[in-house]
């Protein structure tokens, strides 16, 4: 697999490095409360799901549904198909943001609002593969976590997808890199342009045997919610 580490300068390189030394010490394994906000403005229809994401330390990603409330359209051509593509695309190693699938170039630093300052890069994959993206990411300069991704997806992981854009923000908490927030803005083939608004809550750590294999099953499928 080509890597593009040649094409990153000094300070890039090394801030691209402690950025995969950070992420590599993080828990695999983990837990948090989802609750997926989706509207259909063309259709005037919404939903809420709420669910329990559980990532294994193998990154096998499991979803429990906790609850819905909404359109029945939404639940199962938006909700259904995002829970779908994420189980997909996040527990492959090919997806993950590195300079394995990825080229890296530094923009710069900004200063955020909290007087948090990060560095800013632009990635774009190596190759064109469902989940991967182009676009920023942001890391903190005092732990080189992430902080924010945007961008748009190279390739739709549906064919019920014709565009995503996203933007995914995180919260470092004792030192771990947590998602926090996630809205994106998906143009189907079905329904017309598709608006998510995801949050995450009560992050916690969790061992192998708190990960049921069944869980898989409430969002394998779109049928299956």
């Amino acid at each position: 697999m080509e890597d593009s580490s040649e094409d990153l300068g000094g300070t890039s390189k090394a801030i691209v490095n402690r950025y995969l030394e950070a992420t590599n010490l993080q828990p695999p394994a983990h837990s948090m409360e989802v609750e997926i906000n989706a509207s259909v403005p063309q259709l005037k229809e919404h939903g809420k799901l709420r669910a329990l994401r559980k990532i294994s330390k193998v990154g096998v990603i499991t979803y429990r549904v906790l609850g819905f409330q909404g359109d029945n359209t939404v639940k199962k051509e938006v909700i259904a198909r995002y829970l779908q593509a994420d189980l997909q695309s996040q527990s492959n190693s090919s997806m993950t943001l590195s300079p394995a699938n990825y080229k890296f170039k530094l923009k710069g630093q900004k200063q955020l609002n909290n007087s948090q300052t990060v560095y800013v890069f632009t990635v774009a994959p190596l190759k064109k593969r469902p989940g991967l993206f182009k676009g920023e990411l942001w890391l903190d300069s005092g732990s080189f976590l992430p902080v924010l991704e945007k961008g748009r997806l190279v390739k739709n992981p549906s064919i019920f997808f014709r565009k995503v854009d996203f933007e995914r923000a995180f919260a470092i908490q004792n030192g771990v890199s947590v998602p926090a927030h996630m809205t994106s803005t998906i143009d189907t083939r079905i329904v017309g342009k598709v608006e998510l608004d995801i949050n995450y809550t009560s992050v916690a750590d969790v061992s192998d045997d708190d990960v049921d294999e069944t869980d898989t099953a409430s969002a394998a499928s779109p049928s299956s919610l």
